[in-house]
């Protein structure tokens, strides 16, 4: 029933639309074909408001389809496209940078190692300043076992405020050297991902397809 129904409807857009490509021809005038919800095209010269949305397709007085009109895209769709356009610009963008900065793949791979020895010299000072630290750290805990509550003799103080004042400053700038070498350690992760990926894109770029 469904299918006859389908037919029936073909027919009747069918002959919709050979009368007005017809009366399109015989007035000079320009039509309009779109296709409904059920997948139906139809012909006119006018699109239904309910399909003015849709995309659709500018028709000559001789049938020739000489425009067409795309669908209007969804917030959801069109914020989609913004940002893959915005990210195919950025794309392009970087490709000009790298073809004109560099002349070989073998400069960005000096520049990634420079840029990477840089870091690791700054991450190797880090370290020696956590050691450094950390001795002194140990020292100032050496110091307080002499007194409550570490000490058990009867006759021990309590905790001088600037001795307990210094072990937090040390404990403080124990740890702040510590995440700054975690710091260190992602960014030299990042930076040789960043220069890997642009070693691949530029040989991409400046190499010639087989058979080109």
């Amino acid at each position: 029933m469904k299918q006859r129904s389908f037919l029936v409807a073909a027919a009747i857009s069918w002959l919709a639309a050979s009368t007005a490509l017809l009366a399109a021809q015989s007035t000079g005038t320009r039509s309009y074909k779109w296709v409904d919800k059920n997948g139906v095209t139809h012909y006119g010269d006018m699109v239904p408001p309910e399909y003015a949305g849709q995309g659709r397709s500018e028709l000559n007085g001789q049938g020739v389809e000489v425009k067409q009109y795309p669908r209007q895209l969804s917030t959801e769709e069109a914020e989609v496209a913004q940002q893959r356009a915005s990210e195919d610009a950025k794309r392009r963008q970087h490709d000009s940078f790298l073809l004109t900065t560099y002349t070989r793949a073998s400069d960005i791979e000096r520049l990634r190692d420079e840029r990477l020895a840089l870091i690791d010299g700054q991450m190797e000072i880090a370290r020696g300043s956590i050691d450094i630290t950390q001795q002194r750290l140990s020292e100032l805990q050496r110091r307080m076992r002499g007194f409550r509550p570490y000490s058990t003799s009867a006759s021990a103080r309590r905790v001088p405020d600037q001795l307990a004042d210094e072990v937090v400053r040390t404990l403080k700038e124990r740890d702040s050297l510590q995440v700054g070498l975690k710091s260190r350690e992602q960014e030299k992760a990042t930076l040789r991902s960043q220069f890997d990926a642009d070693i691949a894109r530029y040989r991409e770029l400046t190499t010639q397809p087989a058979g080109r």
